[in-house]
Formats: structure tokens, sequence, C-alpha cells
């Protein structure tokens, strides 16, 4: 009999690009995962995947099985959906999806007066820097940033306006001078953002932009980004609730303001349970409560 989660294995690898990538998004080994696909192909007396310029490409078949696998992800996805929302206690697991910055240390402290009024319901926060799959139910609650995203059957709600402006440590500056027009980035280092800009950079008023001659710092995680700054590497974009909470951090040309909307987002199916209704509307709450935290990096509120 066919072990229907073989399937599955072979649909995240193909999805993931990688048996290691599939190990870790399934949980599982990598020597699991192998055994695991080896064990459908020869149950299918074909291979699934081939070697192509050293990259696993899908067979002909394998297109086929990864087509329905996905219908079939699809419909068990549903069904739990369509299950949760039935469920109008207030017990049970909400898991959240957030980015390592506002996962790691605003939202644990947001939540906790919810829990603490729901002793029934538990929370798991899932840090992820690329968007929960909440139709896949990767997550119940996912925290975005620019909007909801494309997903279809996705409800959400703007919850805050982070604000963000240029700074450098005062080693920095005390080693390389300070900034008194735009223009002047063109002589100094950067700390950039190793995965796109999350914030821009500023621009001239012709509307030019001015970037750093170099990069001399460079990472995807908002807390090591916000430590290259604090450690002198260069001049970087960050938000002004992480740039406060820094060692000698100096706001540089202070007219130059950036900010991007942080929205909270769940499948419209799986908002109607009243565990996950109640964490999600506690969020917004949470957010609006502390709107100077994120939009200028004064004290949480929450604390």
């Amino acid at each position: 009999m066919d072990d229907w989660s073989d399937y599955l294995v072979c649909l995240t690898v193909a999805e993931t690009g990688s048996l290691t990538a599939a190990a870790q998004e399934l949980g599982v080994s990598q020597p699991t995962i192998s055994r695991r696909l080896q064990a459908l192909e020869a149950r299918l007396a074909e291979p699934l995947f081939e070697r192509e310029n050293g990259q696993s490409k899908l067979t002909p078949l394998g297109h086929k099985i990864t087509a329905h696998a996905q219908r079939m992800r699809d419909e068990a996805s549903a069904i739990h959906r369509a299950a949760i929302a039935q469920d109008q206690s207030l017990s049970g697991l909400v898991v959240v999806s957030a980015s390592e910055g506002i996962g790691a240390d605003w939202l644990p402290g947001a939540l906790a007066g919810f829990q603490r009024d729901n002793p029934g319901i538990g929370i798991e926060i899932t840090i992820k820097n690329h968007p929960a799959n909440l139709a896949d139910r990767e997550a119940d609650i996912a925290l975005r940033w620019n909007g909801p995203g494309t997903q279809q059957s996705l409800v959400g709600r703007r919850g805050a306006t982070v604000g963000a402006g240029l700074y450098a440590s005062q080693d920095y500056i005390d080693r390389h001078g300070t900034l008194s027009r735009v223009e002047d980035l063109a002589d100094h280092a950067c700390v950039a953002w190793s995965q796109g800009g999350y914030f821009g950079w500023p621009s001239t008023e012709a509307g030019s932009a001015v970037l750093p001659k170099h990069i001399a710092f460079k990472a995807n995680s908002p807390a090591s980004h916000a430590k290259g700054l604090e450690a002198g590497f260069g001049i970087g974009v960050t938000s002004h609730r992480l740039a406060l909470q820094l060692d000698n951090m100096v706001r540089l040309l202070p007219e130059f303001e950036t900010s991007l909307d942080l929205w909270v987002v769940a499948h419209e199916t799986v908002r109607k349970s009243a565990r996950i209704r109640g964490a999600f509307d506690h969020i917004i709450a949470a957010m609006k409560r502390d709107a100077a935290f994120f939009e200028r990096g004064t004290p949480t509120v929450l604390s």
C-alpha cells in the first residue's frame, strides 16, 4: 500500500530544490528524505528526478506526481481549516509566523497577556524569512510587511507603521566624519541587507538615489544588521525601535524618514476559529496601543 506522505516528500523536494532543504522543511533527516524518495521511485518503477547541470529536475512522471500531490495537500489543508473553523473553544494551539525582529523582541510580550487571559490556549511563534503559506497551515496567523500578500482567501489588517532612519555608531562618525547632505553618502561605507533592502536609501532633491561607496557589512537578520551598525562598520537604514536599543547610535540626516507597514494576516476560514480570531484581534489591538514604539522607537507600553 502507498504511503501518501511519500508523495509529500516528492512535492517538498521539488518545491525546495534539494533533499537537504526538503529535510529542513519537513523536520526530518536528509537520509530519511533520500530513502523515502527512493522507495517511492521503486514502487513506481520510474525515476521522479534527474540530474541536469548539477541540479535535480523533475522527470515527466515527476511533474504528474507533484501536480497530484499538490492537489492532495490542498484538499487536506482545506479539511483541516474547515475543522478549525468549527472550533469555538478558547483552547488549543495558535501558531503565529513572523520575521525575526518583530517575532523575537516584541511578539512574545504582546501575546503574554492574551495567554494569561486564556490559559487553555498555547502560543507557538515560528520565525521565517519568507512568508508562511497560510493555506497549507504553516501558521494560523502571519505578520507580514507591506501588505497581506497575493495568496487567495486571506484576510488582513494593517497593524502598525514601522518608522526608520539613517544611523551610524559614534565610533564610525569619529573615524569617518558625519553627513551634512545626502550627497555625502557617496564617501562612506554602508551596512546593507543581503536579501534586498527592507527600507530605502535617501535620495537627492532631484530624486537621484545616493549610495555609499562600498558595502562594509551585510546581513539578512535585523538583529545582526543593527549590531553591524553598532560595531561601526558603516552607515545604514534601520528602524528607530532597533536603533534606540543600541549603544552610542547617532541618527544622520534626521530629515530623512522612511517606513514600512506591518500587517496581520490569516486565512479567511481559519479566522472563524474563536482562539485564532481572539489572537488575531489581540495582536492588532496591541500594535495600535504600541504605535509610538513602532513609529518612533519610544519605549513599548506592553512591558
